[in-house]
């Protein structure tokens, strides 16, 4: 669903970071906010959880992080979305379209199958589960917008938003979306990597940068709430630091012009991703990130709204993890 008419019915709700197999951190968070299992389902008498997607791959135990948040949502006693993990994995799945060059539309590379490998491995011996969970990441919409406050993975876009939700109601794409996909800058592409992946920006000069995880990228995640940037450094978001020589490069008049800017009179936004670190807090009063990194033992967190318009530094609650 990608409104929440039965908001009402609930005394607040807990959003909840990418979580990435920590299903013990997971119970411990749920037990620190007033959760219980209640005949074998995690509940809360008076909210709800809101998961940001990104349950798989990583962590040691992707499985229980499943089951416990399926059972959660089939329940009734949470809802999710989707991130860019679920999203690989029914690609990693779904055969490509014929003609376009490849088997399937995520590609079977060294590099992709590192990502899903602990996944892999921890349902080997329970596919029929497995097939399960992947009809189930089919249900899970990319965003929810509540009115008040709004939930994607990586980067609220309106325009790209507006148009998806004209062909999928609901926020659930199908499998001829998730096909079209494969065919680069196509509004697919667009869709799965404006909102799962963020947006980003080519370093200059054709320059190539390795990140903290080994892999070597042309480009860098960026910023889409800054008013008025000025350098490259202005605009990173991620966990790799721009070279400084980079960092002091001025932005010029046309990267300026076609930037995304989610403006601040907007609703409360909450997203993952990101790998944040250190103490959780709001990047500005109506936007807030959820991801700290909690399988690189950081935290994992969660922020208690309670029909707040700001977000509330004392709202974040979290686990670290050991």
């Amino acid at each position: 669903m990608t409104d929440m008419t039965d908001i009402s019915h609930w005394q607040g709700f807990d959003i909840i970071g990418d979580v990435h197999g920590c299903a013990r951190t997971l119970e411990k968070l749920l037990e620190q906010m007033g959760y219980a299992r209640v005949g074998g389902v995690w509940r809360h008498p008076q909210r709800q959880a809101l998961f940001l997607g990104d349950i798989i791959d990583r962590g040691p135990r992707i499985r229980e992080a499943l089951l416990l948040v399926r059972d959660m949502v089939e329940a009734g006693s949470a809802r999710c979305i989707m991130g860019n993990h679920e999203f690989n994995a029914l690609g990693w799945f779904t055969p490509a379209p014929p003609g376009s060059g490849q088997a399937y539309v995520r590609e079977h590379t060294d590099r992709n199958l590192r990502q899903i490998q602990a996944t892999l491995e921890q349902f080997e011996g329970y596919a029929a589960e497995w097939d399960e969970f992947l009809d189930w990441f089919w249900t899970l919409p990319l965003f929810l917008d509540a009115g008040e406050f709004r939930l994607v993975h990586a980067c609220w876009d309106h325009q790209v938003i507006e148009t998806f939700a004209s062909q999928y109601p609901d926020a659930t794409p199908d499998v001829e979306f998730l096909q079209a996909s494969v065919e680069r800058d196509s509004f697919a592409d667009q869709v799965f990597d404006r909102l799962l992946r963020g947006i980003g920006m080519h370093l200059p000069h054709g320059l190539k940068m390795k990140g903290g995880d080994g892999v070597v990228r042309g480009m860098f995640r960026t910023k889409f709430w800054e008013e008025s940037p000025e350098t490259y450094g202005d605009l990173v978001f991620q966990p790799d630091a721009l070279p400084e020589h980079i960092a002091i490069r001025p932005l010029t008049y046309r990267q300026k012009r076609e930037l995304l800017f989610y403006g601040v009179d907007e609703p409360l936004l909450f997203v993952g991703h990101y790998w944040q670190q250190g103490r959780p807090q709001p990047l500005r009063p109506n936007l807030a990130c959820l991801d700290y990194s909690a399988v690189k033992y950081g935290r994992l967190v969660a922020y208690r709204w309670s029909g707040e318009e700001r977000v509330l530094p004392d709202h974040f609650v979290w686990v670290d993890v050991k």
